[in-house]
């Protein structure tokens, strides 16, 4: 199922958050307002704010400030990844040219930091502090799970309980949130509110995983990158951490991170995890934080909000971008 299909009950709320961020590159400022009609252009799927809009489905309320929260989301999301682009010199982002590749770096920052202070706006809009607060919290864990990528960059001796903290981090905290938020303005009870957050947790834990599985299983016209770059970059990955438990000696992964121009021994490492007994076994992990994912959602009222949402968990298992 595509997710114009998953997003049908909040398809008219998602046009009006389409709206107010296309609203913002609507400046008097013609570099800005070129930058940001830039990057609005290789806009993605939206399932974060369509994640809190559809979590705001299981409680009668007024939908104006959820789809103002779906709005920060979807902007800290952005600007996140114009931040990691800019770090990681990303040349291109889902086949369009990066910011940083086009403009340069400072500026990227720049246009970076302009739509977090966007989002963070939007949140005030909500006049909710708890979920102001949430949202503060979350920018602290994305930026430390970029610092723990950086300072564990080709370091063989990570564990999975430090890969799963750092995935929380620089991707399911987002997840959580929007999950999460979209209960709470919504006037949900507490019950309903922390299993919308647990589904959005375990669910944004798939995603990545997945998304790293498809780093080595995807084509580069699936991924937008060439096949192995996480490795290539000295980053430790699920499929990788399986590769290095199932074949301890003499693997290449430790190798490869000692002597950084050794392509040949690269490419051996890269095959090795292309196993299909490594991807089936990360694979295996991703259906299991969705089967989590689903058991949360049994809790809630039956509606076609749920079924949405547990069709989305199908679509992240079988995603190919």
């Amino acid at each position: 199922m595509q997710t114009t299909e998953i997003y049908a009950p909040v398809v008219e709320q998602l046009a009006r958050v389409e709206e107010r961020l296309k609203s913002l590159v609507r400046v008097k400022f013609p570099l800005l307002s070129e930058l940001l009609g830039h990057v609005y252009e290789s806009s993605g799927k939206r399932v974060r704010p369509a994640i809190t809009l559809l979590a705001s489905n299981f409680h009668p309320h007024d939908s104006s400030k959820v789809e103002i929260m779906a709005s920060a989301v979807e902007l800290l999301h952005v600007a996140t990844l114009i931040h990691d682009d800019t770090v990681d010199d990303s040349d291109f982002r889902r086949g369009k040219a990066t910011i940083s590749n086009l403009w340069g770096r400072n500026i990227a920052v720049l246009v970076g930091d302009y739509i977090f202070a966007s989002s963070a706006t939007f949140v005030c809009d909500t006049e909710h502090i708890g979920v102001i607060k949430r949202f503060s919290e979350t920018i602290m864990e994305l930026s430390s799970g970029e610092l723990r990528e950086l300072a564990d960059s080709f370091n063989p001796n990570q564990t999975m309980e430090s890969y799963y903290q750092r995935i929380y981090d620089k991707t399911a905290s987002l997840f959580t949130t929007a999950g999460e938020t979209g209960a709470i303005l919504s006037g949900a009870p507490v019950d309903q509110s922390d299993a919308l957050k647990e589904y959005s947790r375990e669910l944004g834990m798939a995603f990545q995983i997945v998304d790293d599985i498809l780093d080595f299983e995807g084509t580069p016209e699936e991924v937008g990158k060439p096949i192995g770059s996480d490795l290539a970059h000295g980053i430790l990955t699920l499929p990788a951490l399986i590769a290095m438990q199932m074949y301890p000696n003499d693997n290449p992964i430790p190798k490869f991170f000692v002597d950084r121009d050794d392509r040949d021994m690269l490419s051996t490492a890269v095959d090795m995890v292309q196993q299909p007994v490594v991807i089936d076994a990360a694979f295996a992990v991703a259906e299991e934080r969705c089967s989590v994912s689903r058991e949360a959602l049994l809790s809630l009222p039956r509606n076609p909000s749920r079924d949405s949402l547990e069709e989305l968990l199908n679509y992240v298992i079988t995603r190919r971008n």
